[in-house]
């Protein structure tokens, strides 16, 4: 694709619905402005009824905003129908044309654009050829597997050479492996192609693997917008930090300073922590503390029992309680270490730098 590359930017956008049991109105998406560059992979992301697939849906023009303004690129889209917009969507259900074979379906788009039948070919050839389904374009689509289904909806989307590709929950209906393997192929043909893609999931995990940019969204607001990485170790709020991996809290009273780390007070034991110019004496902060990034040990932490301990290949699974807190902690390469067995006191620790708070 040689076309500019565009972003899409929303303004203060809301969408209003009415409970049908209460006829009370409610927000199913509240005042968002996003900014998502072009050619970059956002997920959005968050629970059952978070907002992420009403958003997705005013985007494509499925859906009208009640409030604000949507762009894409420099142009306000509100007004345009869905086929007057410069995007197109994979769905759940790839919503494939069942009488036509994966040729005719791949190029149906550009049959109701009027494209030339030459460059239709070619066109529909090339996608074929990027989502590796060369050699199948005569089959019916009933002959074809979830994931090469998955593929040639892909490709029809793909063909009309959109600049914003839109994925609402592609890879639900397809079993765990497939699924592993189809976000790698999205990821893969998406940055080969450069094109800006807007993908819905509830699926931490895909989300990981496949964005630049993930939006968590909870209850019609946008919580954080980051990298995953960002996302990870820097949580905004015990949501974010939940939603995304596995997520410990401890309660601690900040206490004072030792060099360039703070010291909070947890469960009576004084932990470092990274200093930081906003924490104040007195004052009480959550601790988030990922399950790789402690470790138990004969002293040095803060005192615990262990209740679960497994051995699961690669990592000692350890579930202690700190005081009345459960702690869950994923000890990796176990082979040459001390295992603690469930009933034993230890203590936990952590590197002061790897823990974030709240």
């Amino acid at each position: 694709m040689d076309k500019v590359k565009k972003g899409v930017r929303l303004e203060h956008i809301s969408k209003i619905y009415q409970d049908p049991k209460t006829g009370k109105d409610f927000y199913a998406v509240k005042d968002t402005s996003l900014t998502i560059e072009p050619g970059s992979f956002v997920t959005l992301l968050g629970p059952s009824g978070c907002g992420k697939t009403t958003t997705l849906r005013m985007i494509a023009g499925f859906e009208s905003p009640d409030e604000g303004e949507i762009y894409l690129g420099d142009e306000a889209i509100n007004a345009l129908t869905p086929n007057k917009r410069d995007t197109a969507m994979v769905f759940q259900s790839y919503a494939l044309l069942p009488h036509y074979n994966v040729f005719d379906n791949v190029a149906y788009g550009l049959k109701l654009r009027k494209v030339p039948k030459d460059e239709i070919r070619e066109r529909v050839m090339h996608i074929l050829d990027l989502v590796e389904l060369t050699g199948m374009e005569g089959r019916m689509t009933n002959q074809l597997s979830g994931g090469q289904q998955q593929r040639v909806a892909l490709a029809r989307a793909l063909v009309i050479e959109p600049s914003v590709l839109l994925f609402d929950e592609p890879l639900s209906n397809l079993d765990a492996k497939l699924r592993v393997s189809m976000r790698t192929e999205i990821r893969r043909i998406q940055q080969e192609v450069g094109i800006t893609a807007i993908y819905v999931t509830h699926d931490q995990s895909e989300a990981m693997a496949l964005s630049d940019n993930i939006i968590i969204m909870k209850n019609g607001v946008v919580e954080q917008m980051g990298s995953p990485q960002e996302i990870y170790y820097h949580p905004v709020n015990e949501f974010v930090a939940d939603f995304i991996g596995e997520a410990n809290f401890l309660k601690g009273v900040m206490s004072g300073h030792n060099g360039t780390h703070a010291l909070l007070t947890i469960e009576g034991h004084e932990m470092p922590i990274a200093g930081r110019d906003d924490l104040k004496e007195g004052e009480t902060y959550t601790v988030v503390l990922r399950p790789e990034s402690g470790h138990l040990a004969d002293q040095g932490g803060l005192p615990c029992k262990v209740i679960v301990s497994c051995f699961m290949g690669s990592y000692q699974n350890y579930h202690v309680m700190v005081g009345d807190t459960l702690v869950k902690l994923a000890e990796h390469n176990p082979k040459n270490k001390r295992i603690y067995q469930v009933g034993e006191a230890c203590q936990l620790v952590f590197d002061p730098e790897e823990v974030h708070v709240l």
